[in-house]
């Protein structure tokens, strides 16, 4: 890795904590690349030879059965993926590609455990990442597990429209394929979906959706902290 790019990978709230003589052991092995958009970077059932950060860019998450294909997750900066794979050295459960350009931290596996044993600060940061990927679970399945297909797309859109600025006008960060997955819905339903909520106020062209009509969306979504929150 570059010199130059230490300070970048160094404010990582992972790596913030870890000592000076760990982090140096940790990036002489690592790499910090940029890759093409829809590249597959890992494949279910391989071994985890590394963890990977994503630092600039989103990256795909999806997993294979039967001849079905799910989205499990999508990672945004500074999201880890893989971590737990890593600690208990094992295969993958999931595979990656990147969905744009992205920019991607790779540590090899076994240098992390190494200074997950020996270096206190980084097992605790690593605990917190772990934590806070389960949280993140437990969401997403009391996402689709208590609400209708229809409750999830608008408390989707709902989160979609604060994170963009709370204007009634927002973009899809994904295609329509992929937010269907995410939602744990067929394409098909989810323009069954956006159909339903038309007399919500809400209107989409493309992969851009207007709410017009937010105080019927939220009376027919019912937000609720304890699912849509994302940072707690």
């Amino acid at each position: 890795m570059r010199s130059s790019d230490l300070p970048q990978v160094r404010e990582l709230q992972l790596f913030q904590t870890v000592s000076d003589s760990n982090f140096e052991e940790l990036m002489q092995a690592a790499y910090l690349q940029t890759f093409p958009a829809q590249l597959t970077l890992i494949h279910e059932g391989d071994p985890a030879d590394f963890l990977y950060v994503v630092v600039e860019g989103k990256v795909e998450l999806f997993a294979n059965s039967n001849g079905r294909e799910a989205t499990m997750a999508v990672v945004r900066p500074f999201g880890t993926f893989i971590l737990a794979a890593v600690l208990k050295d094992a295969v993958y459960l999931m595979s990656a590609r990147t969905t744009e350009r992205a920019k991607l931290l790779l540590v090899p596996s076994e240098d992390i455990r190494k200074a997950f044993e020996k270096d206190d600060a980084f097992a605790r940061a690593i605990v917190v990442e772990l934590a806070s990927c389960y949280r993140g679970v437990v969401k997403d399945q009391k996402d689709i597990k208590l609400r209708t297909s229809v409750e999830r797309l608008a408390n989707r859109l709902i989160r979609y429209d604060k994170d963009q600025g709370n204007s009634g006008l927002l973009e899809l960060p994904y295609d329509k394929r992929t937010l269907a997955s995410l939602l744990g819905m067929t394409p098909e339903n989810l323009s069954r979906a956006f159909n339903t909520l038309k007399p919500y106020g809400v209107e989409v062209e493309g992969s851009k959706v207007r709410l017009t009509d937010m105080k019927s969306l939220l009376t027919l979504a019912k937000p609720n902290h304890l699912i849509d929150e994302r940072t707690t």
